[in-house]
């Protein structure tokens, strides 16, 4: 049975993907303002669905960082309607074309951007991503299937029914955005085998699920797995410039990807930094697992092995490491690093173009937040997910991500000999 639904599901989605293909930039963009207008009007529909997930949730014990990213708020769905019209005012990367060669012949040869097709969104406790994503694969041309988890599949067919208002007042079949009904398992399994109508999965959640979709996914699949960040405070750092990265990396949002896990620190400073870094994390209660060079300056630190760098915490917690120098801080981050965010705070610019070319990650910063490792803040507008694999995107992922190149080859009736 759950094979008939999920090919039922993938085929309409194939059908409305069409529709899409055939419409302007201005009548996306025309729809998309309307998404935006109705998920406004249903704020209070959305938020009485979120307030039950959210309590269900906490009463099952679910982890602060989960019920963080469960949480809506009016002002979090205002948020989603503003990234909705950020994205209404990025220029569509659907039709560009880029000049290729004129070959002696005389046939000319461009590349022109298309969409993807269909994609299929798997995520967790994530209704923001309902919007994003769907906002997402509309202006970038495509259809989109979103399979939410049963944390919070009420709050997500709310936003997703607001959608589906507006697509429908514009004579576009629901299905341009669809939401799976059942958040059951076996349905996911199905919907991974539907390769002849599904052209992309991405999955966005914890690193258990990433690694399950990748597992039984016939389709390809975006992997994000998690994101341990660094931030590697060099010998010539700016150390009131390194402590507010610190912070703002770590406490700001400790439960999401782009917070800091671990801070590597270069041993010709530690002792003027460490002890700036123990009063301040004292102040936000974070717990420090320190490495034998470092523990000394914090008063409740744990004892770190070296194997147990490399956590995910997702909470007030760090690891921190004292580094011999640059290619120490490097050696550690290729070992431990997700390929998700690395940062340097340097005020050696020789130092920084080392760490910017040879580490081996998605996002590298050089005297800026990890935090802004994000769709939003490097102005793709809503992020669909982040890519930690290289094929075909790495990184954040915006519109042009959600998007591939064709060759046109025009000519005037040459033949090949």
């Amino acid at each position: 049975m759950s094979t008939d639904i999920a090919v039922d599901i993938a085929a309409k989605a194939s059908h409305a993907a069409k529709a899409v293909a055939n419409l302007t930039t201005e009548q996306k963009d025309f729809v998309l303002q309307s998404m935006a207008n109705h998920i406004r009007s249903a704020s209070e529909t959305i938020l009485a669905a979120n307030a039950d997930e959210v309590a269900t949730a906490s009463a099952n014990g679910t982890s602060a960082a989960m019920l963080d990213r469960l949480t809506l708020t009016t002002e979090r769905i205002n948020a989603m309607a503003q990234a909705i019209e950020q994205i209404i005012s990025l220029p569509d990367p659907v039709g560009a074309t880029r000049q290729i060669e004129r070959r002696p012949n005389g046939i000319n040869i461009e590349k022109r951007r298309i969409a993807l097709g269909v994609i299929c969104m798997i995520y967790e406790a994530r209704p923001n991503v309902t919007a994003d994503a769907g906002a997402l694969c509309f202006k970038s041309g495509n259809a989109v299937i979103l399979r939410c988890g049963r944390e919070a599949i009420q709050t997500s067919l709310a936003i997703a029914k607001a959608m589906q208002q507006a697509l429908r007042e514009h004579e576009l079949p629901d299905e341009v955005i669809s939401i799976v009904p059942d958040p059951d398992r076996d349905l996911m399994l199905s919907l991974l085998k539907q390769d002849s109508y599904i052209d992309l999965v991405i999955p966005r959640g914890g690193e258990g699920l990433i690694r399950f979709v990748t597992e039984h996914s016939r389709i390809p699949v975006i992997q994000h797995f998690k994101g341990v960040c660094h931030l590697y405070v060099d010998q010539s750092a700016d150390l009131q410039m390194a402590l507010e990265l610190l912070l703002n990396g770590k406490v700001q949002r400790p439960g999401v990807c782009n917070a800091l896990e671990g801070l590597l620190v270069n041993k010709y400073i530690a002792a003027d930094f460490l002890p700036m870094v123990a009063a301040a994390l004292a102040k936000h209660d974070v717990i420090v697992h320190a490495c034998k060079q470092s523990i000394g300056y914090f008063a409740n630190a744990q004892a770190i092995a070296d194997s147990d760098f490399g956590q995910e915490y997702l909470a007030p917690e760090i690891a921190i490491r004292v580094v011999e120098d640059l290619d120490a801080a490097m050696a550690h981050i290729d070992k431990f690093g997700s390929q998700h965010t690395e940062v340097i705070c340097t005020a050696d610019q020789a130092n920084a173009e080392r760490f910017i070319r040879q580490v081996d990650s998605a996002v590298v910063m050089h005297n800026a937040s990890s935090r802004f490792s994000d769709g939003g803040e490097l102005g793709l507008g809503a992020e669909i997910g982040i890519s930690t694999s290289k094929l075909h995107a790495y990184g954040p992922m915006g519109l042009e991500a959600l998007t591939t190149e064709k060759y046109v080859v025009t000519g005037n009736g040459q033949t090949r000999g």
